[in-house]
């Protein structure tokens, strides 16, 4: 199963539990206080999410690896084809 399989299929049973607290579809009598947390639950949710994805990037940012071996190979082909280029008599 793929990661956006298992999100899709996340998100369809939360979305179903929702749906039938909100709209009362089993007929349970919940108290006051849960249809107070039930019913903004996706906004708690998005919020939430958008705070994780934040904190993923920033560390992902804060952890990114320098590349040492493919920088001076990168260099090392910059000057092979600035040479080859001023053989065939481009100037730069």
């Amino acid at each position: 199963m793929t990661k956006l399989a298992e999100w899709l299929l996340g998100l369809t049973l939360l979305g179903g539990v929702w749906v039938t607290l909100t709209f009362n579809l089993l007929g349970l009598a919940l108290p006051r206080a849960c249809w107070e947390v039930v019913w903004p639950l996706p906004v708690y949710l998005l919020v939430v999410f958008g705070c994780y994805s934040l904190a993923t990037v920033g560390y992902r940012v804060a952890t990114f690896n320098d590349c040492e071996d493919a920088a001076r190979e990168l260099q090392a082909q910059i000057t092979e084809a600035k040479c080859d280029l001023k053989r065939r008599g481009l100037r730069f």
